[in-house]
């Protein structure tokens, strides 16, 4: 059985597709933990102020799963506001990107499919 923990895991602190500020993050799964086309899971916080950059994808479908707090999601140029329970799916040769506007710390979970050929 393989248990992990993103809430005692050492986070990372560092830039994010060249957003504003910095996130916390770990990757908790990658590609080589996987058999099916999932690529990564990540734990990442994005405190206030801070941001996912703008970015956009190839051939992968990733999903953003808000657990805490709100900020402003942008998909393909359309922004709303999310907040925790939602639950975000970015297509293939997709661009998006998640701001923090608010004075929380936004908390989510991200992991990424290869599309099956």
């Amino acid at each position: 059985m393989d248990v992990r923990s993103f809430l005692e895991a050492d986070l990372a602190y560092g830039p994010s597709h060249g957003g504003e500020g910095g996130v916390r993050s770990v990757r908790l799964y990658s590609q080589k933990d996987y058999e099916s086309p999932l690529r990564f899971l990540y734990y990442i916080e994005i405190p206030p102020g801070a941001s996912i950059g703008y970015h956009k994808h190839k051939d992968d479908e990733e999903m953003y799963i808000l657990l805490a707090g709100r900020g402003l999601m942008t998909v393909d140029g359309e922004t709303k506001e999310v907040k925790a329970g939602d639950t975000i799916l970015n297509k293939p040769f997709g661009s998006h990107g998640l701001q923090n506007h608010t004075n929380q710390d936004i908390k989510l979970l991200v992991y990424e499919s290869a599309l099956c050929k």
